[in-house]
């Protein structure tokens, strides 16, 4: 076997497990958002579904992300399959990005202000006695 069927057939295998992640994943966020339908009501089960199936997607491309990026750096490095897999790179970016406004429901750099100064406070200051236990132990 050559060095490029090998190279060729773990590129396949990462692309049937990040199918596999998409799939397995569906079927999961249903089960959480049916579960969470029953208990809580229709918004609350279709927020469950979104957040856990968004998390999925993110898994699922950089999964197919990693493969794209084995098969092209190893198998074909030419200046039209690195171009490819920059676009690819900057597709998934964009949804990575869009996905995780979706699921947090503000952009990153608002974070903070959704979990509010008291509790930012607190994180900070667990942080400092943490760092500081640590200095002295």
């Amino acid at each position: 076997m050559v060095y490029t069927d090998v190279i060729r057939q773990v590129a396949q295998g990462f692309e049937a497990f990040g199918v596999g992640v998409l799939i397995l994943g569906l079927a999961w966020s249903l089960i959480v958002a049916a579960r969470t339908w029953r208990a809580a009501g229709g918004r609350r089960g279709y927020q469950a579904w979104r957040e856990t199936f968004g998390a999925v997607l993110l898994l699922g491309l950089e999964i197919l992300v990693a493969a794209d990026l084995i098969r092209t750096v190893a198998i074909s490095p030419t200046l039209e399959s690195v171009t490819v897999l920059g676009l690819i790179v900057l597709i998934r970016t964009f949804l990575s990005f869009s996905l995780q406004i979706e699921i947090d429901g503000v952009p990153p750099w608002r974070r903070a202000l959704t979990i509010g100064p008291t509790v930012a406070a607190g994180a900070a200051r667990t942080d400092r006695a943490s760092a500081s236990s640590n200095d002295e132990g």
